[in-house]
């Protein structure tokens, strides 16, 4: 037997490194005791590390009787250290669910290296429910030791080296950013750090490196990439989290085809070796107008059909008063053609009108095509005529389902209406109603030419759909120019954004999910200039905010452009699981806090005077308790 890679003082290896071909070695082993049961002659203790569980055995036969008796008191979680043999496991005493279970150790000495208490959450448990989350987190470090978490944790640790491999093998350089940096004027909240040297000012946390991957750029690294932490202070939900980590990749001399082609191949590399997933290359790619006109989405869900089909100019002469009140408006009657959908019970077809209206929509319409044709809540509206349009051009086949929903749509450009998200949400309702998801199914898509811009209505002004350093359209950039030779009004930014004005944006999504976000940069410092102005930042606040980015623009700026995978999103996917907790060691809850640290906390008045800092209450007074 070869000596393992994992031998310590401790231990010849792990737990996992044995099968019946090691039988007659002797080995040492350390780990934790999984679980102990004692048959009166025989006691059996399962030894458990990183790598997997094996079955200890201590008999009369083999083990001294003073450690026979030692180890009836070993209970669950204790730290062990034992010396012994490789056996078989007698004929009909294999464990198929260990790969390890064909053999055991036949102890000849055991150490105690560390008794535990009884954990206050069971760390044993294969099946059964788990403990509230709360309390999970709260002893983060144990349910740690769970076979699931620690099988999660691993292969996010096997993806990101694959991640790197791969970058590496196409010329890119890993390069860290900083992690104390200058605030960002757009985009979610900064955390922000007093500084203690300078009184009075801060730096922010990154909600990501991209300024600093632009002036990578600007300095000569072609490719950059970086398995980049970020932190953002936003609401929380289950695929969020305030910390996070994407794998961040920015390149020189490159248009969307050369990005799209390395941002497939490290996913489909990532599939291939964790999954043993084959990912059809390239992915197709829709335009976000194409996406939202389909599928009413920017992020459709592709393993299935059920696209949109705009029935508009066949229904609107329908003696229908829903239908007819869509005359000369913006208002669309839109659809989706659901195969065995007829099969549907009356209280199934009630509740697309719910689902509808969840998506904020007013409600929608459906009809059965049955054998004796139309019926349903406009059916009576159908003459012969257009019953056979319907069938001819929407391709409703008996049996079929047509849901309908009418409202304006965001397909010109701009953000996606109501109309639009009832109908996505509709598509995805009756995909898994009608189990047109094929099980195991591994759908990815680019969504290109984003919105440049949307409109914020508090503000009365427009923002960045990405972010300010996308490079727009070039087919919309005279567009752009001339709309920054007028005034900056609330008028002005409401009519530029119903242009839809396109950018280099994509986007790279899976199975229905937002993936990774990333854009070809405006690299023409006058250009840049003239999309800060159309966001109302005039020259004198750009130059104070962006001064920097703006000086290295002066000394030759290459194309460039890049993305950002959501790295925990994809260890999620990659493990089966629900909540970005399920793959990040230490996670926050959804109220950001971290349960087993008590973070955050109250810092003491003597410690936030060293950093220049008061707490006080609305009336100025001191509010911090010493």
């Amino acid at each position: 037997m070869k000596k393992q890679p994992s031998s310590t003082a401790y231990r010849s290896g792990m737990a996992d490194d044995y099968r019946a071909s090691d039988a007659g070695a002797a080995v040492v082993l350390s780990g934790w005791v999984h679980r102990r049961r004692d048959l009166g002659g025989l006691i059996f203790l399962d030894l458990r590390d990183r790598s997997g569980r094996i079955q200890l055995s201590l008999g009369p036969d083999w083990t001294p009787a003073g450690l026979l008796e030692r180890a009836r008191g070993i209970g669950a979680e204790w730290v062990i250290r034992v010396e012994g043999e490789i056996v078989r496991r007698p004929t009909g005493s294999e464990n198929p669910d260990l790969r390890t279970g064909e053999i055991e150790i036949h102890v000849r000495r055991l150490d105690v290296l560390a008794e535990a208490e009884t954990p206050p959450i069971p760390v044993s448990l294969v099946t059964g429910e788990l403990p509230a989350e709360d309390l999970r987190l709260r002893y983060r470090y144990l349910d740690l030791r769970r076979d699931a978490l620690q099988v999660a944790i691993a292969t996010r640790h096997r993806a990101c080296q694959i991640v790197r491999r791969y970058l590496d093998s196409q010329g890119f350089l890993e390069i860290e950013t900083p992690m104390l940096t200058r605030r960002t004027p757009e985009g979610a909240r900064d955390y922000l750090v007093p500084s203690r040297i300078h009184a009075g000012e801060f730096y922010a946390l990154p909600q990501s490196p991209q300024i600093y991957k632009q002036l990578l750029m600007v300095s000569g690294f072609d490719r950059y990439f970086q398995i980049a932490r970020c932190l953002r202070d936003e609401d929380l939900r289950a695929d969020r989290q305030p910390e996070f980590t994407q794998i961040d990749a920015e390149m020189s001399f490159i248009d969307e085809n050369d990005i799209f082609r390395i941002g497939e191949e490290m996913v489909a590399t990532v599939w291939r070796e964790i999954l043993g997933v084959d990912v059809k290359l390239p992915f197709p790619r829709l335009t976000y107008r194409e996406a939202v006109e389909r599928y009413g989405t920017d992020k459709p869900d592709l393993r299935f059909g059920l696209a949109i089909i705009d029935l508009t100019d066949l229904l609107q002469s329908a003696d229908f008063r829903l239908f007819q009140e869509t005359r000369e408006t913006r208002s669309r009657i839109r659809s989706l053609v659901a195969p065995g959908g007829a099969a549907l019970s009356r209280k199934e077809l009630d509740d697309l009108a719910s689902v509808a209206r969840a998506a904020g929509a007013a409600g929608a319409l459906w009809v059965r095509h049955t054998a004796d044709g139309f019926a349903g809540q406009f059916a009576k509206a159908l003459d012969d005529a257009t019953a056979a349009r319907l069938v001819a051009e929407a391709g409703v086949g008996i049996g079929d389902l047509l849901v309908v929903v009418i409202g304006p749509t965001g397909a010109n450009g701009t953000s996606p209406r109501p109309a639009d998200s009832a109908l996505d949400a509709l598509r995805r309702h009756l995909g898994d109603r009608l189990k047109l998801k094929p099980e195991g199914g591994h759908s990815w898509s680019w969504i290109t030419e984003f919105p440049l811009f949307d409109f914020d209505e508090d503000a009365g002004r427009l923002v960045a759909m990405h972010h300010p350093f996308t490079m727009p359209h070039p087919d919309d950039v005279p567009a752009l120019l001339d709309a920054v030779r007028e005034p900056v009004t609330t008028e002005r930014a409401r009519r530029v954004f119903e242009m839809g004005l396109r950018s280099r944006a994509y986007d790279a999504v899976y199975n229905g999910m937002e993936m990774a976000s990333g854009s070809i940069r405006i690299h023409d410092a006058g250009l840049q200039r003239s999309l800060f102005q159309a966001l109302g930042i005039g020259a004198e606040e750009a130059q104070s905010k962006f001064g920097f980015l703006l000086e290295a623009f002066r000394f030759g700026v290459p194309p460039h452009g890049g993305f950002a995978f959501g790295f925990d999103r994809m260890a999620m996917l990659l493990v089966g699981g629900t909540s970005l907790r399920d793959v990040i060691a230490f996670p926050k809850t959804t109220t950001a806090r971290a349960l087993f640290e008590g973070a955050p906390a109250r810092v003491e008045n003597e410690d936030l005077a060293e950093l220049h800092i008061a707490i006080v209450d609305s009336h100025g007074r001191n509010s911090q308790r010493g």
